[in-house]
């Protein structure tokens, strides 16, 4: 069955965002939320898949990003108000609820959606990033870091350095990633690789190193990797990051106090209810949760857990989309049935 894919604007007084739908209009449903420095696009797998499934499927470009606007003052990218951009989509379209869905960047907004408005979340699912830590507290998140990996003295802020370079740099940072959109995305989407295993990640020593890339002044050309990425689709990457430029998409890391504080005004303490799924990826080696105690807040804060591990990289949604979506086809099935389309018989 061939799915259509429709391209969408919503425009308020306030924000434009432009999404992609798919499903029959009256399908339960799943909002897909991308991250940094992705589109509507990356959740292409899932989109086609739940469509097909029967679900009602929306997948927003975020602020910043593609055909949604973007802004000049970094405060303009803090948590606050990309969840009232949701918020708003949700409204314009017709529903009360949906299951939420995000990765990378994505992840904070579905989680803060679900901290701060239970009312508008039927239930919630993470792919890499927990819930409590890029969204809660820059602190607690370096409190966290694997010691055995990171050794104190050589990586205080552990695997989060990069973080760090975005707030002292932060120009710099912009002016790499855009010096050549096609070169960036092309070296940052890659498979996850086994032999990083237990060994520090390459972003624990960007300020070391004088910036991304060795401290270079543009994106090495390295071959893509086709197993996550076609060719059409970093072309797709490549003119949109083109179009609207990084320092949209780079002032997402640069709101940790705001967003903290953001935080601390969740309904119930931050404590979750509804049917959560975490999707941890075993050779992320940023957001690593296996060997570390990144998720055991989360764990505290959600009674109705469920967390699968996949051995893929950061990009797992693009990178093995077959298991992703089992994953979420399982938990939809065994924890959030009543969201599960249903057929005239």
């Amino acid at each position: 069955m061939e799915i259509t894919v429709t391209e969408n604007t919503l425009e308020t007084s306030r924000h434009t965002t432009g999404y992609l739908a798919a499903g029959p209009t009256d399908g339960p449903l799943l909002i897909f939320v991308h991250g940094w420095p992705e589109l509507s696009l990356s959740w292409r797998h899932q989109i086609s898949t739940f469509a097909g499934l029967g679900f009602r499927v929306v997948a927003p470009d975020m602020r910043g990003y593609g055909r949604s606007a973007t802004y000049d003052s970094v405060a303009d990218f803090g948590q606050e108000v990309i969840v009232a951009d949701m918020i708003e989509l949700l409204d314009h379209l017709g529903r009360d609820s949906a299951v939420w869905i995000g990765h990378d960047w994505g992840s904070p907004v579905v989680w803060n959606i679900a901290s701060h408005h239970p009312d508008r979340c039927h239930a919630v699912a993470s792919l890499c990033v927990p819930y409590r830590t890029l969204e809660h507290s820059w602190d607690e998140m370096v409190a966290r870091v694997d010691r055995n990996v990171y050794p104190i003295d050589r990586y205080p802020v552990g695997q989060w350095d990069y973080q760090l370079f975005y707030q002292e740099n932060f120009e710099k940072a912009v002016r790499v990633f855009e010096a050549d959109p096609y070169m960036t995305v092309k070296a940052l989407f890659r498979k996850g690789d086994p032999r990083g295993l237990g060994k520090p990640a390459l972003t624990a020593s960007v300020r070391a190193d004088g910036g991304w890339f060795g401290g270079a002044d543009a994106v090495p050309d390295v071959p893509a990797d086709h197993d996550v990425v076609t060719e059409d689709d970093l072309r797709i990457y490549a003119e949109a990051l083109g179009r609207n430029g990084f320092f949209g998409p780079d002032s997402w890391y640069l709101n940790h106090e705001a967003n903290s504080t953001y935080a601390a005004s969740a309904d119930n303490d931050g404590v979750l209810s509804m049917p959560v799924l975490f999707l941890h990826a075993r050779y992320d080696y940023v957001c690593e949760t296996i060997s570390s105690e990144l998720a055991l807040p989360m764990r505290d804060c959600c009674s109705d857990l469920t967390e699968f591990t996949l051995d893929t990289g950061h990009w797992m949604a693009q990178e093995d989309p077959a298991r992703v979506n089992a994953a979420l086809v399982s938990w939809l099935q065994s924890s959030v049935s009543s969201w599960w389309p249903i057929f005239p018989s």
